[in-house]
């Protein structure tokens, strides 16, 4: 039913807790015939995650690999009840694309705070493009509110397939309403493989099964085709004041 062309949540040796090299992601990415990728490295935040001196080298980072096409992003931690980043705004307009995110051994606030008005006010970044792993149980949101300001915003909610395999245990049943939820609203979707190892990009099949028991329209995923994934890449860049 849906057939996915790019992969726009990778992680390689550059954060530290990932196995793989650009190069070993690369082609692996063009055995399973994608024709993007898109390497969103953690924060400095995150334990053995790259310095701010990663992001500000973008110029040396290939734009493409043989033939498949290279972007440059950043998966930014929410640090706090005041919706901190852990990258600052030069940072975040020099990457190619934001994915926005909490994780437990970066988050420094209450275990018990309010993590939907924490998520409403970054979202309000305009550098932030993405929000990944909503459905994670340990960090609750209003799922109608938070769809509601990704559209206002024009922002894309990911739908990670490592949260079923890996990680985020109980995050299926969330995300099937967060799916429902953006199809009721018309927002939009990205599949993403949150890869650690090389093997495994390109890898979404239990993200695209739940996606096709809600019978979510193809035309809202935006990597499901050439047209629809250069359009959204494009408006991420034109924000960053560049064309690619």
């Amino acid at each position: 039913m849906y057939q996915i062309i790019g992969d726009l949540h990778i992680h390689s040796i550059a954060s530290g807790h990932a196995f793989s090299t650009v190069r070993e992601i690369a082609l692996v990415a063009q055995q399973k015939k994608l024709q993007y990728i898109g390497l969103a490295e953690h924060g400095p935040s995150m334990p053995g995650g790259p310095d701010p001196i990663y992001f500000e080298a973008r110029g040396h980072f290939p734009k493409k690999i043989d033939n498949i096409e290279v972007f440059f992003g950043a998966e930014i931690d929410i640090l706090d009840e005041n919706s901190t980043l852990d990258l600052d705004g030069p940072s975040l307009k020099k990457i190619d694309y934001g994915i926005i995110s909490f994780h437990p051994q970066v988050y420094r606030g209450e275990i018990r705070s309010d993590y939907t008005s924490i998520l409403l006010k970054a979202l309000e970044n305009p550098y932030i493009n993405i929000i990944a792993h909503l459905g994670n149980p340990r960090y609750p949101v209003d799922y109608p509110l938070v769809v509601k300001k990704a559209i206002e915003c024009n922002k894309v909610i990911e739908i990670n397939n490592s949260s079923f395999r890996v990680s985020r245990k109980g995050s299926l049943e969330n995300c099937k309403m967060i799916a429902q939820e953006v199809k009721k609203q018309g927002g939009y979707i990205v599949v993403t493989s949150d890869a650690h190892y090389c093997d495994e990009v390109g890898d979404y099949q239990l993200s695209l099964d739940l996606l096709g028991s809600v019978d979510f329209p193809k035309e809202y995923i935006i990597n499901a085709s050439p047209a629809m994934f250069q359009s959204f890449m494009n408006s991420f860049l034109k924000i960053r004041g560049r064309v690619r």
